[in-house]
């Protein structure tokens, strides 16, 4: 399994983007965008989840900025959470001026480049998209064709920009959860923008039927499994015999909950029990149940019960 890493940036320690550091190109080939991000923005991001075969999730907040966007190795998918912010966009004789605001989506296509002329501070959330990624989904996805992405700039798109803004309240610090629900994110931002920002449009063909009981009951098993057991969507989908486009809406036709969902749910049962029926302390409970941190474990427990774990424990008590 690709190794996941998730940070928060504190005073004390800017961390390195994952991949900026990676020596993975050759010589006078497009870096990749985290690290041409990190250049232009010239600021580390408040959170960033990222492996070397998904691309990366990362959300900023920086200042104004005046500079040349140059060619990246991925596509770049951005929307904007918060406050409207007046930019210019200039690129050969094209100049686009408007503001960012929440529900728009803005594509720097693979290889593409552009001046930027920001005038305010401004919070972003930024998907960084593989090639190869984009190609593995058309294909998975059976899409009639797998066209081009188009530069788009500010484009209203609120069904996309919601989907990207998901991920930055999703990401619970919880090393399992956080990996396969970015992976479902990630194929599945990838369909819609086949779907909508593709030079030719492709057409996703339906996919019909759920999963085998005997094929679900290995991949439930594999998901309850309280060892080190590789819990990826990729891992999942090849026990399963099926891509990942494929397993995941199959997983969900028989279950009614994504495999991300699904795992979510049980490890809030798993925690319930063990704050209900034991005395183990809540921070053992996080550890147990494979979270960073008591506080990352709180906030994930509070954000679907609306209790913090001790609180739920005393009235259950």
């Amino acid at each position: 399994m690709s190794k996941q890493t998730l940070r928060v940036p504190s005073q004390e320690h800017q961390p390195d983007t994952s991949r900026a550091q990676q020596p993975d190109l050759p010589i006078g080939e497009p870096p990749h965008a985290d690290a041409e991000m990190t250049r232009v923005l010239k600021t580390a991001p408040l959170r960033m989840a990222a492996d070397s075969s998904n691309g990366a999730i990362t959300f900023w907040r920086h200042d104004p900025l005046h500079d040349v966007v140059r060619p990246m190795a991925d596509h770049v998918i951005m929307t904007f959470p918060a406050e409207p912010v007046r930019f210019e966009r200039r690129d050969g004789k094209a100049r686009v001026n408007g503001m960012t605001r929440p529900g728009t989506l803005t594509v720097i296509p693979a290889g593409s480049t552009s001046r930027w002329d920001i005038y305010q501070p401004l919070s972003v959330l930024q998907l960084y998209l593989p090639q190869a990624t984009l190609t593995r989904v058309a294909r998975e996805a059976g899409t009639t064709t797998a066209g081009d992405l188009v530069e788009r700039t500010a484009h209203p798109d609120p069904i996309t920009s919601r989907l990207l803004l998901s991920a930055a309240d999703a990401l619970e610090g919880c090393a399992a959860l956080d990996t396969l629900f970015r992976h479902q994110l990630t194929d599945l931002l990838a369909t819609r923008l086949l779907a909508a920002h593709a030079g030719l449009p492709a057409t996703v063909q339906p996919v019909m039927g759920g999963l085998s009981p005997k094929v679900l009951g290995r991949a439930i098993e594999r998901l309850r499994s309280d060892s080190d057991a590789d819990l990826s969507l990729a891992a999942l989908a090849a026990d399963a015999g099926l891509s990942r486009f494929h397993f995941c809406r199959a997983f969900k036709e028989s279950t009614g909950l994504s495999p991300h969902a699904w795992l979510r749910q049980h490890r809030l049962e798993q925690a319930m029990n063990m704050l209900r029926d034991t005395n183990t302390s809540v921070v053992t409970v996080a550890a147990a149940l494979g979270y960073s941190s008591q506080t990352a474990f709180a906030a994930a427990f509070r954000k679907l019960t609306g209790e913090t774990p001790s609180d739920w424990r005393r009235r259950m008590r």
